[in-house]
């Protein structure tokens, strides 16, 4: 009788090799190492909590969409297309909330391990392939913060904030003006209702008390 077949066992992954469960995580086993094959790429991947700058970001969690052609080439992976980004944040003049996409063109290299690039290349100046996998995450973020706006306006015709009572100005008649009471008299204006503007209005008497009366 022959002998029951010995259970198979899955193999174990082969090192430089990681689950791709990171949707910013890319497998290149399909695209292979031929120079010139190629594979495109449309995803839509969750953005994480830090591509933010001051004013605005981002959000946590905000679908990013991935539009990319992958070209093997004899250094590496080239990766070039575009990134659609969802960004909220404050307007820089009025502080109203703003909400937009941004459409951001990326082209980038990733070098292969032992390739002429990675090895004549320091390691903060090129990106690298990690086995099989290529990882987008930092480069999407890199691309991404630099493109955020220091100073986001939710109009290039913003008027800003009114000074005097922090309305915004875009929203208040043309007309809209505030009476400016000198302040070594406001506390006389408020309480005799004295307006500064006022023509028929009089000017406390700064004589001062030492008046001599005729006898």
């Amino acid at each position: 009788m022959p002998a029951a077949p010995a259970p198979r066992r899955d193999a174990a992954p082969s090192p430089g090799r990681r689950p791709s469960a990171n949707p910013w995580t890319i497998d290149l086993r399909e695209l292979g190492r031929r120079a010139g094959a190629l594979q495109e790429l449309e995803r839509t991947v969750p953005a994480p909590a830090d591509w933010r700058v001051e004013l605005i970001g981002v959000p946590a969690g905000g679908e990013v969409h991935l539009r990319l052609r992958l070209e093997s080439v004899m250094e590496g992976v080239l990766v070039s297309g575009e990134f659609d980004v969802p960004v909220e944040g404050s307007c820089a003049r009025c502080l109203e909330p703003i909400a937009d996409t941004l459409t951001l063109p990326v082209q980038e290299l990733y070098a292969y391990e032992g390739s002429a690039t990675e090895e004549t290349s320091e390691e903060d100046e090129v990106r690298r392939i990690e086995g099989d996998f290529l990882d987008l995450e930092p480069l999407a973020r890199d691309t991404v913060v630099l493109s955020l706006p220091l100073s986001p306006v939710c109009s290039e015709d913003c008027s800003g904030l009114c000074v005097d009572c922090g309305l915004r100005l875009d929203d208040l008649p043309e007309d809209h003006t505030h009476e400016i009471t000198d302040p070594r008299w406001a506390g006389l204006a408020e309480r005799f209702g004295i307006s500064e503007t006022d023509p028929h209005a009089s000017s406390p008497d700064t004589s001062g008390d030492d008046t001599t009366k005729e006898n």
